[in-house]
């Protein structure tokens, strides 16, 4: 039975602050849908305090920002792209258009279609996430979308010369100065200057997330991703306490509800590494931040063996799983649900954050129990076709069709296979009756 050293605040807790967040959201899109432009400006005024001429860049305000970086900045936005697009092309590239003759004259294919457009949000406003756009612009644009917009928050009271910087060259179309609720808002509904996309990506906060869960419907989106979550699953054979600690928190500074579990089926590598992360605390300059997460969404959870630990942790789904114990494989091999997995002491999330080349976009809040992370394959859409070439294929379809829809009591849908039944197989088949069932091997 497993032990909880530590718990997180409660589950009724966290739905309140759901339902507030809920409210709080569908008002502020109904307002964008109602007053447009005037709505979003509103919004950046009141919650960035920005409020410029055009939201949207300038090639030369582009070009002016990117200048602001050092070569080493861009050299390094490069490489880690770089990384990204190899991935994504790697996994495009599997993806392949088929056909095949599933009977004799019967064609049946696939192709994979690109989304015409995609708003791609990239987070900004307490850290200017640089990799975020190469997770989504840039995977987008190996997916061919055509039209790729962006969208961050300023920073510091203007745009982040990094972020722009990393939407420019993975790709994006077009991109905007814009945040939280009105900067999705704006891309999924459209304004009077901003044409609505087909498709929402990207991280954000609870009000980004929950923003794009009212939108999905009317436009698509990758999958519901809400504050960053972070588990890692450790003996002592695999980490010890500052290894343990130090990924913890790696996460936890995200924002004040990014939740953090320690999985383990060692009471001492357990109430040390709760001691190591009071010492980090100590000394880690985001620890106003981190300390919330920590205090009111920490969890530390004592399994008695390695069964458990796997059960909990599939029944949690976090979003990041950093394993450290002598049987990685053995997690790789049977965890079922989970965003990311980080195999091994000198793998972490970080890594997987901003430049190993996997996305980093990945479910939340037990999403990973029925969806994986943004990926190529996001921005495509898999669109069948069906061709019949000859008269005898066409008649024999037809009469098992007919009789399946009679089946059904679908009498409009059987004419549709009759009327090719008579046409192009001569058979007598009455007005609004299944065809005769024929042996096809006489």
């Amino acid at each position: 039975m497993a032990e909880y050293l530590k718990r997180g605040k409660p589950a009724a807790e966290r739905a309140e602050d759901d339902a507030k967040t809920r409210a709080v959201v569908e008002a502020t899109l109904a307002d964008i849908e109602a007053r447009g432009d005037a709505a979003v400006r509103e919004l950046s005024e009141k919650f960035d305090n920005y409020a410029p001429e055009n939201y949207r860049l300038s090639q030369q305000e582009i070009d002016d920002l990117i200048a602001q970086l050092s070569p080493r900045e861009l050299a390094d936005i490069k490489f880690a792209q770089e990384q990204v697009r190899n991935f994504a092309q790697a996994q495009r590239d599997s993806m392949l258009d088929i056909e095949v003759e599933t009977l004799p004259g019967v064609i049946l294919g696939h192709k994979n279609i690109p989304v015409q457009s995609v708003g791609c949000y990239v987070p900004g406003g307490k850290f200017p996430m640089v990799a975020s756009a190469h997770m989504s612009v840039a995977t987008a644009s190996v997916a061919k979308v055509p039209r790729i917009i962006a969208a961050t928050p300023p920073f510091n009271g203007k745009p982040n010369p990094g972020v722009i910087a990393a939407m420019h060259l993975g790709g994006a179309h077009e991109i905007y100065v814009l945040g939280g609720i009105q900067g999705i808002g704006a891309m999924a509904i459209g304004t009077e200057t901003i044409d609505p996309v087909h498709m929402l990506v990207g991280p954000g906060n609870a009000f980004v997330a929950e923003a794009k869960r009212q939108l999905f419907g009317r436009v698509g989106i990758d999958l519901f991703a809400g504050p960053t979550e972070t588990m890692v699953i450790a003996d002592e054979h695999g980490a010890d306490a500052e290894l343990c600690a130090t990924d913890l928190l790696g996460q936890a500074e995200h924002g004040y509800n990014s939740p953090c579990v320690l999985l383990t089926n060692s009471k001492k590598l357990a109430e040390a590494t709760m001691l190591e992360i009071e010492r980090i605390l100590q000394i880690l300059p985001t620890a106003g931040t981190a300390r919330v997460s920590w205090e009111e969404y920490g969890e530390v959870i004592v399994c008695e063996n390695y069964d458990e630990m796997l059960a909990i942790a599939d029944d949690i789904a976090s979003e990041h799983v950093q394993v450290m114990t002598d049987r990685d494989d053995w997690f790789l091999e049977h965890m079922t649900c989970y965003g990311a997995l980080f195999l091994g002491a000198r793998t972490n999330v970080s890594n997987g954050d901003k430049v190993i080349g996997t996305n980093h976009t990945l479910p939340t809040k037990k999403a990973g129990r029925y969806t994986g992370g943004l990926w190529v394959g996001k921005f495509l859409k898999t669109h069948s076709y069906q061709r019949i070439l000859t008269d005898e294929a066409a008649t024999l379809v037809g009469e098992y069709g007919s009789r399946l829809c009679m089946l059904e009591g679908f009498v409009g849908h059987a004419e549709q296979c009759n009327v090719r039944v008579r046409r192009y197989g001569g058979v007598n088949v009455p007005y609004g009756t299944g065809a005769p069932y024929r042996d096809p091997a006489k």
